[in-house]
């Protein structure tokens, strides 16, 4: 007697003719692959402002593939996810920044992020010292420091 085992058939969602998945804008993707430049385009215009398009820029003259991947992934496939709202991505990105400790750059620019997304000066602070908790005290200082430089810019 010859024993059959049954198989599940899989199809992988990023090959041409696969399930509806990431690649063709199925479920779990908010975006087609042709959308996905516009709509992170729009979300990275609108959270991170002139400072984000400039960052998008500058990697042109080196890494210009870089810049679309940029703006596809963090901006159109996970900027633009339902469940969490921008001010609550935007708390996420600063703690994320911050307890990482080498991310200056871009714990500046989320910090100016914040802001532009309706965090107040006070909620972002608040944001870098509940970090002395979990990164360290030098985690917390840096971030503190890089929050000073953003609102002593913003005043300027």
């Amino acid at each position: 007697m010859t024993q059959t085992v049954p198989t599940t058939q899989t199809t992988n969602p990023f090959t041409e003719g696969g399930d509806a998945g990431i690649r063709d804008g199925g479920p779990g993707a908010p975006h087609r692959p042709a959308d996905r430049f516009e709509a992170g385009w729009r979300a990275l215009a609108r959270i991170d402002g002139e400072v984000g398009e400039k960052v998008v820029a500058a990697l042109a003259g080196i890494a210009p593939d870089f810049g679309r991947l940029l703006v596809e992934f963090p901006f159109g496939d996970i900027y633009t996810r339902p469940g969490l709202d921008l001010r609550a991505r935007e708390i996420a990105t600063i703690a994320a920044l911050c307890a990482l400790g080498n991310a200056g750059p871009q714990l500046k620019v989320h910090i100016e992020a914040g802001l532009n997304v309706g965090l107040a000066r006070e909620e972002i602070v608040e944001i870098l010292m509940q970090m002395a908790v979990y990164a360290g005290f030098p985690a917390a200082l840096n971030g503190l420091f890089a929050a000073k430089e953003v609102f002593a810019a913003r005043d300027a």
